[in-house]
């Protein structure tokens, strides 16, 4: 049953791919934003929304990054990377439960950008998208906050009944 966890292994092989796809994502961006700014085919807010959806892809990939080291590292064996120069700071204390605030976190600011671009072009879109796409981001901020406080909550120590008196 233990060996059962490198039955995670091509999922995270998977989401390596899904990087290198996100990379060839951002370099074709770039090119856009490069050339739409040398031919002064783009204006201030196509700049900007261009700019956005490079952050977009930025935020994205380290999302994976954190489910791919992280999840990984909890999940299915040690990578050994203690005194290693490159080593991330936050895989030090990294456990399911810090891994869970993270990612909550990512997708809120990856929610964010997504919010913030289509505000920016609010014309383009129906008082019913935006009210949903405002919706959707209050459910990930307060699913974000729901899992950070049940995260305090399990990793206090438990107090004994003599303290409370």
């Amino acid at each position: 049953m233990f060996a059962s966890r490198w039955l995670q292994l091509p999922l995270y092989l998977g989401l390596i791919v899904a990087q290198i796809v996100y990379v060839y994502h951002f370099l074709i961006e770039l090119w856009h934003l490069v050339g739409g700014a040398a031919t002064h085919t783009l204006d201030e807010t196509g700049i900007m929304l261009i700019v956005l959806a490079l952050i977009d892809v930025v935020m994205i990939s380290n999302l994976l990054i954190m489910v791919t080291i992280g999840g990984y590292e909890t999940f299915v064996s040690r990578m050994h990377l203690e005194g290693h120069p490159d080593q991330p700071e936050w895989l030090d204390h990294v456990n399911a439960s810090v891994l869970k605030v993270k990612l909550a976190m990512a997708i809120i600011g990856i929610s964010s950008i997504h919010l913030l671009k289509t505000f920016i072009n609010a014309q383009q879109y129906d008082v019913k998208t935006l009210v949903a796409q405002g919706s959707i981001h209050v459910i990930f901020l307060l699913s974000a906050i729901a899992i950070a406080y049940c995260d305090k909550l399990i990793s206090q120590p438990h107090s004994s009944p003599e303290s409370h008196s």
